[in-house]
């Protein structure tokens, strides 16, 4: 006696079953014209914001490039043991922090610059074209990538 299965299960779109329950907004955002950088808002409770967010660090920390993953003023909820429980890579990244009478944007400009870095984040809010500009024309300089996120 063979038995069939039934394959006629409602089947979701791929990401309504892993956002429910997760922040209420989530937006991503590459402008054309600002090439080599990309904003990624969150807004939700931060343990939801943490959880979406630890798989783009962790594949980003893991790149094959041989340049830094460069974290540029992390919010206090991104310890190291936040980093190590995520499973990143901590071998390739680098944490800066501005000095005094330094920027965290005036970093992220000089950290895209140098070029050793496949991909610089920054946590800056509100972002502002000429930001985005700044950051973009910085990363095209540097051959990297500039990745702002929002956690709201």
């Amino acid at each position: 006696m063979q038995m069939q299965q039934s394959f006629e299960r409602p089947q979701l779109p791929l990401f309504d079953a892993f956002l429910a329950g997760t922040p209420d907004d989530v937006l991503l955002e590459a402008p054309e014209d600002d090439q080599g950088f990309s904003e990624l808002a969150l807004r939700g409770a931060t343990g939801h914001c943490l959880h979406l967010l630890a798989p783009i660090l962790r594949e980003l920390s893991q790149n094959q490039d041989a340049r830094w993953l460069t974290l540029v003023a992390p919010p206090s909820s991104l310890t190291q043991t936040w980093l190590r429980d995520a499973g990143l890579n901590r071998e390739r990244i680098l944490l800066l922090h501005p000095r005094q009478g330094q920027s965290a944007l005036e970093l992220a400009e000089e950290a895209l610059r140098l070029g050793r870095s496949h991909t610089v984040i920054s946590w800056l809010h509100p972002v502002e074209r000429s930001t985005r500009q700044s950051l973009a024309r910085a990363a095209r300089t540097g051959q990297a990538q500039s990745l702002n996120i929002s956690l709201g």
